[in-house]
């Protein structure tokens, strides 16, 4: 994942979660995510992006496919340096975005109400490109009130290396 704060290889979980795996890959191949932009950053939390453009000075939501199942229950945990769907209040809406734990989160593990958030894979190379993601100046930026990095944080490209 090539962003314009540096570079961030992903190792993913085909085996662990088969859905999610194939869902983020079919988007890579799609280049859905090219030109998109971590459009959530909680210091201690997580940084979300996969799912927004910048267009006309505010976020605008890309067009994605249905949504899949919710495998949060694959055995896989959230801690920090992993790669999680995200998702609604409804378990099963995860489309193309997803978050990258910068700390331990227990809380969205599973069952989590019936739902969690589903673990995929890991960082294996640029987490301190994701500490330095993190550490953005956040604020409000169309249409979201708080959270989003007040400069851009660009996804330039994703591409799969095998």
């Amino acid at each position: 994942m090539k962003t314009n704060m540096g570079d961030i290889e992903i190792q993913l979980d085909g085996k662990n979660a088969p859905i999610s795996t194939a869902n983020f890959l079919k988007y890579v191949e799609k280049k859905q995510y090219d030109g998109t932009v971590f459009h959530r950053v909680i210091e201690n939390f997580m940084i979300q992006g996969g799912g927004y453009i910048i267009k006309d000075g505010r976020f605008a939501e890309k067009a994605t496919d249905a949504p899949i199942k919710n495998e949060s229950n694959n055995g896989l945990k959230n801690e920090r340096g992993t790669i999680a769907m995200a998702r609604t209040s409804d378990p099963n809406s995860a489309t193309s975005q997803f978050f990258i734990n910068v700390k331990d989160n227990p809380s969205l593990n599973y069952p989590n109400n019936g739902g969690g958030y589903a673990v995929f894979g890991k960082v294996t190379k640029g987490m301190n490109v994701v500490d330095k993601i993190r550490e953005v100046e956040t604020g409000s930026f169309p249409p979201f009130p708080t959270d989003a990095p007040q400069k851009p944080v660009i996804i330039e490209s994703v591409t799969v290396i095998k």
